[in-house]
């Protein structure tokens, strides 16, 4: 098939744009003609509360990848969504993950459909987002509608799906596993490149620092009387997206300035393996969540994780076998890294994520477009 895929890819950084990009070399493995089309402009500057939007890190070779599209000029959106229409993929794959590019991709969508022979499929990561403004449900409307058939990577998605069209051909397929972050090594090796002392366990806060994401349980949590002694240290490996301050001010609050180690930046793709590599277990003590990337770089390099039980969390990490799934509560939080290290569950853990690897396989999920597809188009045709 010739297959286009809209949405974040490089020059663009963060989670979204490397997966468009693995999704895109997996359909290329599999014999596809495959191309990226991403934004000229993503989000305009007051909107981006980070520090660039752009990575460092090499374009993928032999991935093609075109720069077209802006996030807010409708008569670029007309431009591309005609010439999309006319080139007549048999597939496209829209990417979804804020209501804001509603407008933009939905209005593309409605111009390709228009061919009658393209395929038009959303890949949705929220339907509902985790930070809720004005004008969230119609931008998101106009984007589901404008798509033959659905994907979402946690069945809280989905369900969510149902509150706009209850009807649309939908399928879910979990976040498949980044495997392109870099090679496993030793707990040994890694510390040593990143300057840490072997001689403590670490637990490691991946990605973007936002408030629904708990970073402030986990610290709570630690401060906990039964861990003092427990040669313990986070390592919190993102840049702060929320006031940096007050998660400063609360380490300060409970003594812990030697037990928490911020590395304020974003981590290019070629820095990702050397802590996860170093880390015991990956810590996810969301608010909210649907699904989330970080889980799935931490099947590839074998570690445990603590997800709370939100969104989609837990359908990704089997409770007292691949980790742990609490409470979004500094108490639960401290009883599972407690009982983590009191009981050496390290081990096993490792052991039955390494198993568990094979489920989250990125044939599994470019399965659901081909059955996605098929579906639509035989409800096309049957009209």
């Amino acid at each position: 098939m010739k297959i286009v895929i809209i949405g974040p890819a490089h020059p663009y950084r963060g989670g979204i744009a490397a997966f468009n990009e693995r999704l895109a070399q997996e359909f290329i493995r599999e014999g596809h003609e495959v191309r990226i089309e991403t934004f000229t402009l993503q989000y305009p500057g007051f909107l981006f509360p980070g520090k660039t939007q752009f990575s460092d890190d090499p374009q993928p070779e032999g991935l093609p990848i075109k720069r077209t599209i802006s996030s807010i000029n409708p008569l670029n959106w007309l431009s591309v969504g005609s010439r999309l229409r006319k080139e007549e993929p048999d597939l496209v794959i829209s990417r979804f993950w804020i209501p804001f590019i509603g407008p933009s991709i939905g209005t593309i969508n409605r111009l390709i459909g228009r061919n009658r022979k393209t395929t038009v499929i959303g890949l949705t990561d929220n339907i509902i987002p985790h930070e809720k403004k004005p004008g969230d449900r119609p931008l998101t409307k106009w984007f589901i509608h404008s798509c033959d058939g659905i994907i979402a990577m946690s069945e809280s998605v989905l369900c969510d799906l149902d509150t706009f069209d209850n009807l649309k051909p939908r399928r879910f397929g979990p976040h498949p596993i980044y495997d392109h972050y870099g090679d496993i090594t030793t707990r040994e090796e890694a510390l040593k490149i990143l300057g840490l002392d072997p001689n403590f366990n670490y637990l490691l806060f991946f990605g973007l620092i936002r408030d629904y994401k708990g970073l402030d349980l986990v610290i709570e949590a630690l401060a906990d009387k039964r861990l003092v002694n427990k040669k313990i240290r986070l390592i919190v490996a993102g840049e702060f997206y929320s006031d940096e301050k007050k998660y400063r001010d609360l380490v300060s609050t409970h003594q812990l300035d030697d037990d928490i180690i911020f590395i304020d930046r974003y981590i290019p793709n070629n820095e990702v393996a050397n802590y996860f590599n170093a880390s015991d277990m990956v810590v996810q003590p969301y608010k909210s969540a649907t699904q989330s990337g970080v889980t799935q770089v931490a099947y590839h390099f074998g570690k445990p994780m603590l997800v709370t039980n939100v969104g989609g969390l837990p359908e990704i990490v089997a409770h007292q076998k691949a980790g742990y799934v609490c409470e979004p509560e500094p108490e639960s939080i401290s009883e599972a890294i407690l009982d983590f290290y009191d009981q050496e569950r390290k081990s096993n853990f490792e052991d039955f994520v390494k198993k568990e690897k094979e489920r989250f396989a990125w044939h599994h999920f470019t399965r659901l477009f081909y059955e996605l597809k098929t579906e639509t188009d035989d409800k096309k045709h049957s009209r």
